[in-house]
């Protein structure tokens, strides 16, 4: 059953349907691609923003091999009706043959952030 709740922010009253926001995980080859894929996304209102953790490590098996990379980790906000042009573009621009793209659905959250996230991706340009 999809539940429905009230916000409010400043004064105006806005439905929200639960679980409307999400955040979009991401691995990315390095700082300069994670930088790269955020910009994009954000100038085509497909994220509001993104926190980029510029370097971890990886490990992981591919190709029958052990793995263990630097890295960095990309989370972009968004919306679940933006996510799957989002997820498209990053498929079309990242530099890895399969990358990782993990889609986190949001029960909740600050209530003006959520709703600023809502106003970016929504904008016209």
């Amino acid at each position: 059953m999809v539940l429905l709740r009230l916000l409010l922010s400043h004064g105006n009253e806005i439905k929200m349907i639960k679980n409307e926001f999400c955040l979009a995980y991401m691995t990315v080859k390095n700082k300069k691609e994670g930088q790269y894929i955020s910009k994009i996304a954000i100038d085509k209102n497909l994220a509001a923003c993104g926190n980029l953790f510029p370097e971890i490590q990886s490990i992981y098996k591919w190709k029958k091999k052990i793995n263990i990379e630097k890295e960095s980790v990309l989370i972009l906000k968004t919306t679940n009706k933006k996510y799957k042009d989002l997820e498209s573009l990053i498929l079309k621009i990242h530099s890895y043959e399969t990358p990782c793209i993990i889609k986190l659905s949001l029960d909740d959250g600050n209530k003006n952030f959520l709703n600023w996230i809502n106003e970016t991706v929504n904008a016209k340009n």
